[in-house]
């Protein structure tokens, strides 16, 4: 295996899954006072993915590794390494495994990464250092999340913006890199924009000996900073990820965003000065699914045929943390 050091990476394989369940801005109004109008021109959200009691991340991403390994023509036990980006696992202590297992991926170490709606690029990142300095051949990262479990269902704020879904790719040992330039960045100076965070009351033990028990609060955002944030933030990082390339704007065929707004998606995308034709959107139908937006996008534009292999993307994902990043990178071996 360590034969492989010096490696380049490749993107050889995606996959996605949503839940069957969609629920439309109409049927959203029903439930929180809000309209298809206000949703939709706020956001360009029309409908959302949600996850049924029997559906779990476990199942979504299960679903999805499973498209990608076939695109991929890689059998699961082939895998070396499985990396779930999530911020909603089913276990605490991490669903990963529970994929592997589900997979037949025998040979792989499963771990889970977070890093909330950055999560894929972050993990995109990592697996490919594992690639490059020659320790495994073949990894399988998905992004997957089930927002729909800590969402207030009562603020018409958040509810409207989230859905459930799964995405993956399969990444392999290549003689030429694909993987052209990236750059990371997290600010927790501004962690209380955007939050899931445990709220805990005191227990008393013994004596003066005293703990924290409780559960995690529901999703809360200050929408207007995290606008502020993507619109000034991604442009800079996707920018600094291309001169690590040596590329510029014209030289991108796709812009693959973290599917948050599209407003976001629109202003980013004149600031770098991508037309719209350039810019992959399906945030129409899904909403956001954090980690997952991005693979999942990317795999409905690759199995409609309009990415084609050797076209390269920007990819960059924004969100709690705050986090945010990009990856230059060409589709296909």
């Amino acid at each position: 295996m360590h034969q492989f050091i010096g490696a380049g990476v490749a993107v050889t394989g995606s996959g996605s899954a949503a839940p069957s369940l969609s629920l439309d801005n109409v049927g959203l109004s029903q439930i929180v006072e809000t309209s298809d109008e206000w949703i939709s021109s706020r956001t360009g959200i029309q409908q959302r993915r949600l996850a049924t009691p029997q559906e779990t991340l476990a199942t979504l991403a299960t679903e999805a590794s499973r498209s990608a390994l076939a695109m991929a023509e890689v059998e699961p036990q082939e895998i070396d390494l499985i990396i779930l980006a999530t911020s909603t696992p089913d276990d605490l202590f991490g669903t990963a495994s529970k994929v592997q297992a589900e997979l037949g991926a025998v040979n792989a170490v499963a771990f889970d990464l977070t890093a909330a709606c950055s999560g894929f690029v972050f993990g995109l990142v990592t697996a490919s250092q594992f690639i490059r300095t020659g320790v495994y051949r073949k990894v399988l990262l998905i992004g997957a999340d089930v927002l729909s479990r800590w969402v207030d269902w009562s603020d018409r704020r958040t509810c409207v913006l989230f859905g459930d879904g799964a995405g993956a790719v399969v990444l392999q040992a290549n003689d030429r890199d694909r993987l052209l330039g990236f750059e990371l960045r997290s600010d927790g100076s501004q962690n209380s924009c955007l939050n899931l965070a445990y709220a805990g009351q005191p227990r008393s033990l013994v004596g003066e000996h005293a703990i924290a028990q409780g559960n995690y609060q529901f999703i809360t955002m200050n929408g207007q900073e995290v606008y502020r944030f993507a619109v000034k933030r991604v442009p800079e990082v996707i920018e600094k990820a291309l001169h690590r390339a040596s590329l510029s704007t014209e030289d991108l065929d796709w812009l693959l965003l973290h599917q948050a707004n599209q407003r976001i998606l629109d202003a980013v995308a004149q600031r770098l000065k991508v037309p719209s034709e350039k810019v992959v959107s399906n945030l129409a139908r899904y909403g956001n699914t954090s980690a997952a937006s991005i693979p999942l996008a990317l795999d409905e534009y690759v199995r409609a045929g309009k990415i084609q292999p050797g076209q390269t993307i920007a990819a960059s994902g924004f969100g709690a943390g705050l986090t945010w990043g990009a990856a230059i990178f060409q589709w296909g071996r």
